[in-house]
């Protein structure tokens, strides 16, 4: 009984409250996390293109180091009760850490690679070592334990790489990352305590479900940001503006794309779901997806708001065209998990993507972005055309 009074000051399973203002504020964080993210992907495109592909594999591994922190931390707020002072300052230090994570984002492969290393190793293992000292000898601790055994284990390549200089950072951290993706996949198999069970993992499944959405909603601000940011810099001449106006279109489509979902909404999925750790993975992914489809687009197109006469690029085309496919490619996987259905509109859009980008490269490439707003505007007539009794798309309150 003591045990269970021990977990039940911080919410005995799980969370089936609302988002809290401090997740609100974590998430803030990430609002300037993915501004220097997009910056650094955009100098990939412009200053650094003798090793674009490299770079670009670099920007991954970052995105993906604060993607981790940003999902493990969601997901103790929806095992556990988020207004309990525990999970509070848990949350807040894995905020300090993201922000330094984020500071030194744009050195994080030169000089600021021990800071950006040590301060997620800190995040991956304080988090889990904290709720296993704090669920000491409950039966819900173990869970907690195997994530801290995989936490220590590919902190060893962060450490490593950090160490390292070169391509070999490069590489030992993309091991530590994907240590990292595997063992969630495996379900954190470890010595002595095998995997963790899907009964032993219970979520909050409408808390989890807002978050989600909430991380979506931070990735299209930052689309706003940057067409914003650019526009502001370089003033409004005539192909600026119209760049500009097709970003923010292309903005609203994927909002509308992303949030119809009145058949099977995210909660609800969750709810039915028999396996809520695999579904609260695979839902990480599809989203991880949908956040850069929506960052490289805002890159894309901001690249053409600030240059709209480049000569022609197929780098250039292949991110303004590659964006949207890559979003939809994200929420075709998304409604797959939800309802095995995924709507056709979604492959239609991403042929439509695929087939144009060989056409942008006769066209001037300032039609590009407009061609890939067209196609997006399709999508969203047609799922309206589909079901003209949906028009909006949050009748009530979201859940």
């Amino acid at each position: 009984m003591a045990a269970d009074n021990r977990v039940g000051h911080i919410g005995d399973s799980t969370s089936r409250g609302r988002a809290t203002y401090l997740e609100l504020f974590l998430d803030l964080v990430y609002v300037f996390a993915l501004t220097r993210l997009s910056q650094r992907l955009t100098d990939d495109f412009t200053v650094s293109r003798r090793t674009l592909f490299s770079e670009l594999g670099q920007t991954l591994l970052v995105l993906l180091a604060l993607w981790q922190v940003w999902l493990l931390t969601a997901w103790v707020t929806s095992r556990f009760d988020p207004r309990r002072i525990e999970i509070q300052l848990l949350v807040i230090a894995s905020m300090f850490g993201a922000l330094i994570m984020a500071v030194s984002l744009p050195q994080a492969f030169g000089e600021r690679g021990v800071i950006f290393a040590s301060t997620f190793v800190a995040i991956q293992i304080g988090r889990p070592l904290f709720l296993v000292l704090l669920l000491r000898g409950h039966p819900r601790q173990p869970a907690s334990t195997r994530i801290l055994f995989w936490s220590v284990f590919s902190s060893v390549g962060w450490i490593a790489g950090a160490l390292n200089g070169g391509a070999g950072r490069g590489i030992l951290w993309t091991a530590a990352v994907a240590l990292e993706f595997i063992g969630a996949a495996l379900r954190w198999p470890t010595p002595g305590l095998g995997r963790t069970d899907r009964d032993e993992w219970r979520i909050g499944a409408p808390h989890l479900a807002e978050r989600y959405q909430q991380v979506l909603l931070i990735a299209l601000g930052e689309a706003i940001l940057v067409s914003g940011f650019v526009l502001s810099a370089v003033g409004f001449a005539v192909e600026r503006t119209a760049t500009f106006v097709a970003t923010f279109l292309t903005t609203v489509f994927f909002w509308r794309v992303y949030f119809y979902q009145a058949s099977h909404p995210l909660a609800s999925a969750f709810d039915s779901s028999r396996d809520h750790l695999r579904f609260s993975r695979s839902s990480g992914y599809t989203h991880l997806v949908m956040v850069c489809g929506i960052v490289s687009t805002a890159v894309g197109y901001g690249l053409l708001i600030a240059d709209p006469y480049p000569s022609h690029d197929l780098t250039w085309i292949s991110i303004i065209f590659g964006g949207p496919a890559l979003f939809l490619a994200g929420r075709a996987w998304c409604e797959q998990e939800m309802s095995a259905k995924v709507a056709s509109t979604r492959w239609y859009g991403i042929l439509a993507l695929a087939l144009l980008t060989p056409v942008a490269a006769f066209l001037p490439l300032l039609v590009a972005p407009f061609l890939a707003t067209a196609v997006l505007a399709g999508i969203v007539v047609a799922d309206v055309l589909r079901n003209p009794g949906e028009l909006a798309i949050e009748p009530n309150p979201p859940v």
